[in-house]
């Protein structure tokens, strides 16, 4: 959680490029550890919305500016508004964006460089892979001026044993990019000078991959999880037999078969 004054006022939150079908969004509040003000989470949702609805897309990666990942919510913010129905509205502004990256139909890698607390680390929980420098260091540590990280909890609990998850809660205490890849919170841990190589690696594995497959992939990887096991197996099974009547699926076994490279179709 962060509690500095504003920075940079006229430049966007959220800095956005693209290139050859790889989105990167780039928090972009580095005084303030680029904590999620309400101006900040409605812009990262802005983009978002505008990532899911462009079929060129092939891949995210959420970044960010300055020395952190994300500090989590802008505390000089809340302290500011002391009122029931304005957290409630924070916080469900807040889950809505976390929701809406499982929602796009593209994987989004976590680029986490620097230290990632509370909703940040929450942050981290909710993207379909994360990647992280050997300095980052991970935390939910609202418990720290007295404020458990309930929503936090929902990403972290779904990334981390439960044990672990709790001991975390309770005690705000800091992890590092190894223990976080060992608990399951992020992928890897790479030296700080081969992180961009990591995620490039990382981003060519998944566009030589087809992308009608991919999104298929991820929609109902995230709903099964919800499902009873014999509920998951019987929607899964339906995807799975309407991603073999894609043109992709057929490419990709012929290909097999006769010892070549497929050629996806393009989005």
């Amino acid at each position: 959680m962060a509690a500095q004054s504003d920075d940079k006022a006229t430049e966007p939150l959220v800095l956005h490029d693209s290139s050859d079908g790889v989105v990167t969004l780039r928090l972009n509040r580095p005084l303030q550890f680029n904590a999620l003000s309400e101006a900040m989470l409605a812009s990262l949702h802005g983009a978002l919305q505008g990532i899911a609805s462009d079929d060129s897309v092939r891949c995210v990666i959420l970044a960010a500016e300055g020395k952190a990942f994300c500090a989590g919510h802008d505390l000089r913010e809340m302290r500011g508004k002391p009122a029931l129905s304005y957290y409630q509205t924070l916080f469900a502004q807040c889950s809505v964006v976390m929701q809406a990256i499982q929602a796009l139909p593209v994987p989004v890698i976590a680029r986490v460089h620097g230290i990632a607390t509370a909703a940040g680390c929450q942050l981290v929980a909710s993207c379909d892979l994360a990647i992280a420098s050997t300095q980052a260091q991970f935390a939910v540590s609202g418990i720290n001026v007295g404020l458990f990280c309930s929503t936090p909890s929902v990403a972290l609990s779904r990334n981390v044993a439960t044990k672990r998850a709790f001991d975390l809660l309770v005690t705000g205490r800091f992890i590092d990019a190894q223990t976080a890849a060992d608990w399951g919170l992020i992928n890897d841990a790479v030296a700080a000078d081969e992180l961009d190589t990591a995620i490039g690696r990382k981003v060519a594995q998944i566009r030589s991959k087809s992308p009608t497959a991919i999104r298929y992939g991820k929609a109902m990887f995230y709903r099964q999880q919800a499902m009873q096991l014999a509920d998951a197996y019987t929607y899964a099974g339906d995807v799975m037999a309407r991603n073999m009547m894609e043109e992709d699926a057929g490419e990709g076994i012929d290909a097999f078969l006769q010892k070549r490279d497929p050629r996806w179709t393009q989005r």
